[in-house]
C-alpha cells in the first residue's frame, strides 16, 4: 500500500510541473487575445470628444453618427447606442450609456478572472509539488540510510522538488503584471464612457433644457458611473 502511495506521489509532483506548464501557456494566450483585442478598439477620447460635440453643436446628429461608425471602439459602440435615444431627452440616453456599458463589460473584462485566479494561486500549486518532491526526497533518504541508495540521490530530488515552486512563482508573476494591466484598461474604458457620455449628457441638457427632468442625476447616470467588480482591485502574491 506505501509502495502504490509512494508511486502516486512521485507521479504527483510530475503532473504538478505539467499542470504549471500547461497554465502558463494558457495564461499566454489570453493575454495574446487581451492585447489584440484592445489594440483594435483604442481610441483617442479626446479627439473624439471633440469630433461629436462638433457635429452635435451643429445639429448634425447623423454626422454624429458617423464620425462614432468610424471607430470600433467600445466606448463609440455605447455612444453610437445612446444616440439612437437622442430625441427622447437626457434622462433616456443617460440610461442607455449606463446600460450599454454594463451589456459590454463581460466582453472587455473576459481574460482577467482567470489571469487573477492563476496569479494568486499558482505558487501555491508549485509549492504543493515541492511538497510532493519532498516526500519522494525522504523516501530516497531513508533507503540512502538503509545501504539502498546514494545521497546522491536525495539532494537531486529536493532539488527536483525545489524546482516546483520556482515554477509556481514564475508562472504567477507575468500573470499579475498581466492582470493589473488590463484592468489599467478597463478602467480606462469605463472612464472614457463617463467622459464622452458626460459631455453628450451636457449638450443634450443645455440644447433642450425643457426635457431636463428636475431629479438629476437620473438613474442611468448612476449606473454610468458604476464600476466594475475588478475596479479598485490589485492582484498580490
Amino acid at each position: 500500500m506505501l509502495e502504490k502511495m509512494h508511486g502516486a506521489v512521485q507521479m504527483g509532483s510530475t503532473a504538478v510541473l505539467w499542470l504549471l506548464i500547461a497554465l502558463s501557456v494558457m495564461s499566454v494566450g489570453v493575454v495574446v487575445d487581451r492585447i489584440v483585442y484592445f489594440h483594435k478598439r483604442r481610441v483617442d477620447p479626446r479627439k473624439l470628444g471633440r469630433a461629436l460635440v462638433e457635429r452635435l453643436r451643429a445639429g448634425d446628429v447623423a454626422g454624429a453618427r458617423a464620425v462614432l461608425a468610424h471607430h470600433k471602439s467600445i466606448e463609440a459602440q455605447v455612444l453610437t447606442e445612446a444616440l439612437e435615444w437622442y430625441a427622447d431627452g437626457a434622462d433616456a440616453v443617460a440610461e442607455i450609456l449606463g446600460s450599454g456599458l454594463k451589456d459590454r463589460r463581460p466582453q472587455f473584462e473576459s481574460g482577467l478572472l482567470f489571469l487573477g485566479t492563476l496569479a494568486n494561486n499558482s505558487p501555491f500549486i508549485g509549492l504543493f509539488g515541492t511538497v510532493l518532491g519532498i516526500i519522494t526526497a525522504f523516501k530516497e533518504l531513508g533507503s540512502a540510510q538503509a545501504g539502498g541508495g546514494g545521497m546522491g540521490n536525495v539532494m537531486g530530488g529536493i532539488a527536483e522538488a525545489l524546482i516546483a515552486t520556482a515554477v509556481g512563482i514564475l508562472v504567477a508573476l507575468p500573470a499579475v503584471v498581466a492582470f493589473n494591466y488590463f484592468q489599467k484598461k478597463c478602467n480606462e474604458v469605463e472612464d472614457n464612457v463617463a467622459t464622452l457620455g458626460g459631455q453628450l449628457l451636457a449638450h443634450l441638457r443645455s440644447a433642450h433644457p425643457a426635457r431636463t427632468t428636475t431629479e438629476a442625476p437620473s438613474n442611468g447616470a448612476a449606473a454610468l458611473a458604476a464600476r466594475s467588480p475588478v475596479r479598485e482591485r490589485e492582484v498580490q502574491t
